[in-house]
C-alpha cells in the first residue's frame, strides 16, 4: 500500500521512511503541506497519509480539511502526527477530518498497529466500492451477454444524440438481428442458443471502435451506436459486422452452429433536432427490409423514409 509522509523535519521523515519500508509499504515523502496537497490530488494518490501538524505552507489540520472537502470516491486514511497532547488538540484534529492521532515521540509498534487498523478500514471500503460497482454494472448490463441492457443502451443513445446535437456531429445507429434464432433454439436447445447470443455479442463488441457501444435491445436483437460516424463509416462497419459473424461457426461443446445477422442502419445527420424514436424507427424499418430481402445483409433507411412510413 502507498503511504504519504508529510513532515518538514527531515530526521523524522527519514525515521518514518525507514520503518514504513521495513514494514512493506511504498512511501512518498513531502516536506511541506503544499507539496503534500498536490500529491493527494493525483489520480493515484496514496491511500494513507501521515501528516505532521506543524508544516510550512499548509499545516496538518488545514490539509485534513482540504482533503475531506474533495469528497473523493476513494477515501484517504489520515493519521496526524504531532507533539501536541492536549485533549482540545485531539478534538481539533479529529474534527478537521483526521482518522487517528499519534503524539511524538511515537512508539514504532503503536504506529504499526494504527496503520494496520487503517489498512483494515480501507480494505472494507474497497469491498464496498467493488460491491457498488457490481450493482451498477448489473443494473445497466445484460446478464447473459454482458453488453448494455435495453435501458442502458437507450440511455446512452439519448446522451449521444444530445452530445452530437451540441457538436453538430452525425450519429450512426444499427439494429442487429440474429437470423433464424428460433430455429437454433428449437434444433439445438436453449443452452446452445445462449452460447450463440453470447458469441455474437462478443464479436460485435470486438468489431466496433472502442468508443462505440453495443447493447442488447431485446431477445436476439442488438443496438450498435456509432459516434461521429458518416454514412460511409456506418456502411463499412455494418458490412464488417455481417462478415465477422458469418465467417466462423459458433462452437459449443461438440457442436458447430452457423450464425448470420441482418442489420438495419440509419444515421442522425449533424444538423441536430433528431428525435430518438424516429431514429429507432428508421433502423427498425431498415432491419425489416433486410429480413425481407433474404437476411445476412445490410439495409439503410434515412430519417425522411421513417417519417413517411
Amino acid at each position: 500500500m502507498k503511504i504519504l509522509i508529510a513532515d518538514d523535519d527531515r530526521v523524522s521523515c527519514q525515521l518514518l521512511d525507514g520503518l514504513l519500508h521495513k514494514w512493506g509499504y511504498q512511501v512518498i515523502v513531502a516536506h511541506n503541506g503544499t507539496e503534500a496537497w498536490e500529491l493527494l490530488q493525483a489520480d493515484e494518490a496514496p491511500r494513507i497519509a501521515l501528516l505532521d501538524w506543524m508544516m510550512p505552507g499548509i499545516d496538518g489540520v488545514q490539509l485534513c480539511r482540504r482533503i475531506r472537502a474533495m469528497r473523493k470516491s476513494v477515501y484517504p486514511y489520515i493519521l496526524l502526527l504531532t507533539a501536541r497532547d492536549a485533549k482540545q488538540d485531539l478534538v481539533t484534529g479529529l474534527e478537521a477530518g483526521a482518522d487517528d492521532y499519534l503524539t511524538k515521540p511515537f512508539n514504532a509498534d503503536e504506529l504499526r498497529a494504527r496503520l494496520r487498523a487503517g489498512g483494515r478500514i480501507l480494505a472494507l471500503q474497497s469491498e464496498l466500492i467493488d460491491a457498488r460497482e457490481q450493482l451498477r454494472f448489473h443494473a445497466t448490463h445484460d446478464a447473459l451477454t454482458a453488453v448494455w441492457n435495453r435501458k442502458g443502451i437507450i440511455d446512452l443513445l439519448t446522451q449521444e444524440l444530445a452530445r452530437a446535437h451540441r457538436t453538430r456531429e452525425p450519429v450512426g445507429l444499427m439494429m442487429v438481428d440474429l437470423d433464424h434464432f428460433k430455429a437454433i433454439n428449437d434444433t439445438h436447445g436453449h443452452a446452445v442458443g445462449d452460447a450463440v447470443l453470447k458469441e455474437v455479442a462478443t464479436r460485435l463488441v470486438n468489431s466496433v471502435r472502442t468508443y462505440d457501444v453495443v447493447g442488447r435491445y431485446g431477445g436476439e436483437e442488438f443496438l450498435v451506436i456509432l459516434s461521429n460516424a458518416s454514412l460511409e463509416e456506418v456502411s463499412r462497419r455494418a458490412q464488417r459486422l455481417c462478415a465477422v459473424v458469418e465467417e466462423a461457426p459458433v462452437r459449443f461443446q461438440s457442436l458447430e452452429v452457423k450464425a448470420t445477422i441482418s442489420i438495419g442502419a440509419t444515421e442522425a445527420p449533424p444538423d441536430g433536432g433528431i428525435l430518438q424514436n424516429r431514429l429507432l424507427r428508421a433502423a427498425d424499418l431498415a432491419l425489416y427490409q433486410a429480413k425481407e430481402r433474404g437476411r445476412n445483409r445490410v439495409e439503410f433507411r434515412s430519417m425522411q423514409y421513417a417519417e413517411n412510413s
